[in-house]
């Protein structure tokens, strides 16, 4: 299958594939013309990254859960490391979360203070 055929099959873009195969996540093969070439397979394994990452991991945390990408991710036994992973995730999410709200409420302010009305929405 090549890139484009990957692409399509999983609501991913060629580039987004590239970046994956980089990353580690999937391979390909070159095939004589130098496309890249992969297995059908990896339709399942580049769907199930995209739910790690809708989920809020990381490509870097997808690594872990790389023994069970193949097949129904929910499904199979990740590693200690990806349970870990799974269980800081969250931390690392409200920490994000508190330092955009601040950053909003600052901006929030300054538009109070040049005059602003404050938005309801």
């Amino acid at each position: 299958m090549r890139i484009g055929e990957l692409a399509r099959a999983t609501g991913s873009t060629p580039r987004v594939l590239r970046h994956y195969e980089q990353a580690g996540l999937i391979t390909s093969a070159r095939a004589a013309n130098g496309y890249r070439a992969y297995d059908a397979r990896t339709v399942v394994r580049v769907r199930n990254i995209r739910r790690l990452l809708a989920a809020g991991l990381t490509l870097d945390d997808a690594l872990a859960f790389l023994p069970c990408l193949d097949g129904e991710v929910s499904a199979d036994r990740a590693s200690a490391r990806g349970l870990r992973i799974a269980r800081d995730r969250p931390a690392v999410l409200d920490a994000r979360i508190a330092a955009q709200t601040e950053v909003r409420e600052r901006l929030a302010a300054a538009l109070r203070a040049a005059g602003e009305p404050r938005r309801t929405d």
